[in-house]
């Protein structure tokens, strides 16, 4: 019984480092601006572990980061770039219902939606 036990525990501080390693991961591609990159990284993570809250919050940063990247992408027409940004926004804020940059986005591209008369896409 004692091996059986030893044996979960050594599963779960696997799978405790692996989520933490992907963290760090995330977070050093984030710092180099390669936001695509941390959310693959990241959602494999989140699959693994997903009431981790360190996973969530920073799997909620990198969607952020990649919504304001679609934003703010003057190569993309606005059709493209504000359905693309809005559905990044809503993941970060499912994810982190604090994510208040997250909030914002979402409330900033609705409102525009509005504004022009238009239905807000789901």
């Amino acid at each position: 019984m004692s091996f059986k036990i030893s044996l979960m525990a050594i599963c779960f501080a696997a799978s405790l480092l692996a989520a933490d390693a992907a963290v760090d991961q995330a977070k050093k591609q984030m710092a180099a601006k390669k936001y695509d990159e941390a959310v693959a990284t990241l959602e494999p993570a989140l699959q693994a572990k997903p009431k981790s809250v360190e996973v969530q919050k920073t799997l909620s940063e990198a969607y952020t980061f990649q919504a304001d990247v679609a934003m703010n992408n003057a190569a993309l027409p606005p059709r493209q770039k504000y359905p693309q940004a809005l559905r990044g926004f809503r993941k970060a804020v499912q994810l982190d219902k604090d994510n208040k940059r997250a909030k914002e986005g979402v409330d900033m591209i609705e409102g525009i939606y509005k504004q022009m008369g238009r239905p807000v896409p789901n």
